[in-house]
């Protein structure tokens, strides 16, 4: 079809579900002055406690969880996280998603379709319409030798004289077009527009007449035999409306019909009114009847803080300081042992023997951690000359090394490029350096801070919970 997409999901009108706010929800907990209503805690424990999830919590068990999550959100918000440019911008897109398809409903597709119909029937029609066409096609590309040209020319001239002597246009396609997959089809191709093929083909095809069949063509892909089946103008709009509701689906359009119509709402509304506030303003009013989505947009507030805080925090400042992961390395050395000895060096394979003593001189006298970059620019700048597999290795992580260091009957597979093989390093029964087991280190630290940072937010904290009314959490 002229329209063809492929069919893709895209969030489209989706039906607001009614949740009356409840009279009676009386305050769960109080965290630094502020309330937590007991329908909110319910959202949260029982989203994060679903079937499905796996380290299910009880009631009792969440309460300390879900204290702590608001204790972080509170010190984004003294952080003054949520008043940054690209927090707000970030939060907008989400808070948005679950509102914006409310302004989007049939009528208003169907209104784009039309639309996208009309535009393509003006441009089709005026264009000189529409041509069914069926051809039988002799291959030649543009880089191939006169002779295999002026072989496809013969064939097609061949073809043709048959045809003129009342030949079958269909069966001839099927027994000698290259063109497989019209061919299966009698050579059929279908309804062409204007700009749809190459020019010397299309010409032919809008200046013949339908029943008609035309010499040999030569295009850029060979010689062709068309013939022309009907012409027609643009297609009646019902059998084309489900392949353009799927054109606007591919191409997201229904976002774009969003923007329009959030855009005339403003403009009509006016005294400065924009497309975000008029979001903002069905936001709050849908928040009075769905309790759900007032909960969901907070999530998504207080998730990115969350994420803010603590990657500020704990994991980049836990990743980055690396005065800070040494010290902590040399007052818990103890606890990070090897249950086996490992081989901290390379493996690597080379093409001459004198290459095997190169690579070793070249890192001889440097920090294990600037090895890699050490032999790419040695020799590996301009082309490669060695392959390596750097890191620290146990029993069974390379072939190599489990033969040449830790002596076992293993078979290492040569390199055709690389004969050669050999590795560099040395044994080490325990870590080193904090290199050496910097991912549990990291991980580590990365707890420690969390603790402390708990234990500070805990510390300056008020919090009263109120017992009675978590004994009713699902049960009221």
């Amino acid at each position: 079809m002229l329209i063809a997409a492929v069919l893709l999901s895209c969030a489209g009108v989706t039906a607001q579900t009614t949740v009356t706010t409840p009279t009676d929800d009386p305050v769960i907990m109080t965290i630094n002055g502020q309330d937590v209503k007991r329908s909110e805690f319910e959202y949260s424990y029982n989203k994060n406690n679903a079937e499905g999830v796996i380290d299910k919590k009880s009631v009792k068990d969440y309460i300390p969880l879900f204290v702590n999550y608001k204790l972080k959100v509170d010190a984004a918000k003294a952080a003054h996280l949520d008043t940054l440019s690209s927090f707000k911008k970030e939060f907008l897109g989400y808070r948005d998603q679950p509102v914006r398809p409310s302004f989007l409903n049939d009528d208003d597709v169907e209104a784009e379709a039309q639309k996208i119909y009309r535009e393509t029937q003006q441009r089709v029609d005026s264009m000189g319409g529409l041509v069914k066409v069926g051809h039988i096609l002799f291959m030649a590309r543009q880089q191939d030798p006169q002779e295999k040209w002026d072989a496809a020319q013969r064939r097609c001239d061949s073809v043709y004289t048959v045809l003129k002597k009342g030949g079958d246009f269909s069966q001839l396609a099927k027994e000698f077009s290259q063109d497989p997959y019209s061919a299966k089809q009698g050579g059929l191709l279908g309804w062409i527009q204007k700009g749809q093929v190459v020019k010397e083909f299309e010409d032919a095809a809008y200046s013949m007449k339908p029943g008609e069949v035309s010499k040999p063509i030569k295009t850029a892909f060979g010689y062709h035999i068309i013939k022309v089946l009907e012409k027609s103008n643009f297609f009646p709009y019902d059998s084309v409306k489900a392949d353009i509701h799927r054109f606007i689906e591919q191409r997201g359009l229904r976002e774009q019909i969003i923007n329009e119509k959030l855009d005339s709402i403003a403009k009509a509304e006016g005294n400065g009114t924009t497309p975000e506030d008029v979001v903002s303003s069905r936001l709050a009013k849908l928040e009075e009847t769905d309790q759900n989505l007032k909960y969901l947009v907070q999530e998504y507030h207080d998730g990115l803080l969350l994420y803010e805080i603590s990657n500020r925090t704990v994991w980049d400042k836990a990743a980055k300081d690396e005065a800070g992961l040494e010290k902590f390395f040399k007052k818990n050395k103890k606890n990070y042992k090897w249950d086996s000895p490992r081989f901290k060096g390379i493996a690597y394979h080379v093409k001459t023997q004198a290459d095997v003593q190169r690579v070793k001189d070249a890192v001889a006298k440097e920090p294990f951690n600037k090895w890699a970059d050490i032999l790419r620019k040695t020799f590996n700048s301009d082309s490669v000359q060695i392959r390596v597999e750097k890191g620290i290795f146990k029993l069974g992580d390379n072939a190599l090394v489990d033969r040449d260091i830790f002596k076992k009957d293993t078979t290492v597979t040569p390199l055709k490029k690389y004969p050669i093989d050999a590795t560099y390093g040395k044994v080490l029964k325990k870590p080193e350096t904090m290199d050496d087991v910097r991912g549990l280190v990291v991980a580590d630290y990365q707890e420690a801070l969390e603790k402390q940072w708990m234990d500070d937010l805990h510390r300056n904290a008020t919090i009263k919970v109120n017992d009675d009314v978590v004994a009713t959490v699902n049960k009221h």
